[in-house]
């Protein structure tokens, strides 16, 4: 079998662009991945061109080699823009692979530890303002069946953060805890945007409301200063969706500095990156729960980790979408009481509508964090999609 064809394809979703991988091979058999990076798009295009020379020809089903040369041959290795090539390849070998064999892709990595993974939702709050406004989509959530529930309450504070900032936020996560009541789980989102003093003093704040966990509540520059709010904290530390690689997490490791890993499958790797990162954090019994706010194909990898991992935690979930993901793609998503069912269909077990892709070109997107539309998400129309 051999590579004949390396295509890209380019969705706006909104907020952002998703960005597909599909390879093609002689024996007709081919593979979805997904290399979506919120604002580089187009110039993780460009990457994923260059690493066409070294693929095409080459057999797809020794993913582990074309990993390595890839990845050494760049010179640089590190960078969101290379990872994120390299892992939507990466993830359509895998499919590729899987379907050659007639098996879910899990099955090729250890076989199904889990029949079924509890999710938390994101982007569930989008449009709300106030504080009755998100307790009142945390019910209507939590009405779906959602058992945990994330957001970022911080408007745009950034480094620092004032009374009134603080006072805002508090009293948008009483809301939304005195909405949904004490049994189901909230996830508070720093989005790395805090210095050290300020993270620490906004853990200790929340820890009435008793959330599961605080994620990246400082920037990932510096796995010392997240070391530094941890100690700090009673509250579980999640962190990792913008850290590459085993190395990277190697560090942030063996410095204790987190409490739960949250690699994502479209930078950090691909689907073996990720196991492996898994397997790290398993030997330090640190829970594994990764980054997922992608595509529908990043969503599909990321439930056949889910599947053969046995220190999975829990799944991001986005609670709805822009109404023509139902189009692009045949996905097909089990939901029932808080958990998705893991599926048994061939490889990643889904694909593109390519006709439809093109309706709904690239369109610049900026990012949203630090302006105070933050909540703006999702467009009006949005809705779900499971």
């Amino acid at each position: 079998m051999k590579i004949t064809d390396i295509k890209t394809f380019v969705v706006n979703c909104y907020r952002t662009n998703w960005v597909f991988v599909k390879i093609e091979t002689d024996e007709g058999v081919s593979g979805l991945g997904e290399a979506t990076l919120e604002q580089k798009e187009q110039t993780v295009i460009a990457a994923i061109e260059e690493l066409r020379r070294y693929l095409m020809g080459k057999d797809p089903r020794n993913i582990e080699l074309h990993y390595h040369q890839m990845y050494r041959d760049s010179y640089w290795r590190i960078g969101p823009v290379l990872m994120s090539a390299i892992s939507g390849i990466e993830m359509a070998l895998w499919d590729i692979s899987a379907k050659y064999l007639g098996t879910p892709v899990y099955m090729m990595l250890g076989g199904k530890y889990n029949t079924q993974v509890k999710a938390y939702a994101n982007a569930w709050f989008s449009g709300a303002d106030s504080p009755k406004e998100f307790g009142k989509a945390a019910k209507e959530a939590v009405g779906r069946g959602f058992k945990a529930l994330k957001w970022d309450p911080f408007g745009k504070a950034y480094m620092n953060i004032s009374h009134h900032e603080l006072d805002s936020a508090l009293e948008n996560i009483a809301e939304v805890r005195a909405a949904v009541g004490p049994t189901v789980d909230l996830a508070i989102e720093g989005h790395g945007r805090f210095n050290v003093s300020s993270a620490c003093l906004i853990s200790k704040k929340i820890e009435e409301f008793e959330p599961m966990f605080f994620e990246e509540p400082v920037p990932p520059d510096d796995i010392d200063s997240l070391l530094q709010v941890k100690k700090k904290s009673n509250i579980s530390i999640a962190s990792g969706e913008r850290l590459l690689t085993r190395y990277q997490f190697k560090d942030l490791f063996e410095k204790r500095a987190v409490d739960i890993a949250q690699p994502d499958v479209s930078h950090a790797g691909g689907i073996l990156e990720c196991r492996k990162i898994a397997s790290m954090a398993e030997a330090r019994y640190i829970n594994f729960a990764p980054h997922n706010p992608s595509g529908p194909v990043a969503n599909a990898a990321t439930l056949q980790i889910a599947a053969c991992t046995p220190n999975f935690f829990m799944l991001e979930m986005m609670a709805n979408d822009i109404p023509w993901r139902k189009k692009i793609t045949d996905e097909r998503l089990i939901f029932k009481d808080g958990y998705f069912e893991i599926q048994d269909s061939p490889g990643l077990g889904i694909s593109l509508n390519e006709d439809a892709l093109t309706d709904y070109p690239y369109s610049p997107t900026e990012l949203r964090h630090y302006r105070g539309d933050l909540t703006d998400i999702r467009p009006a129309n949005a809705e779900p999609y499971f």
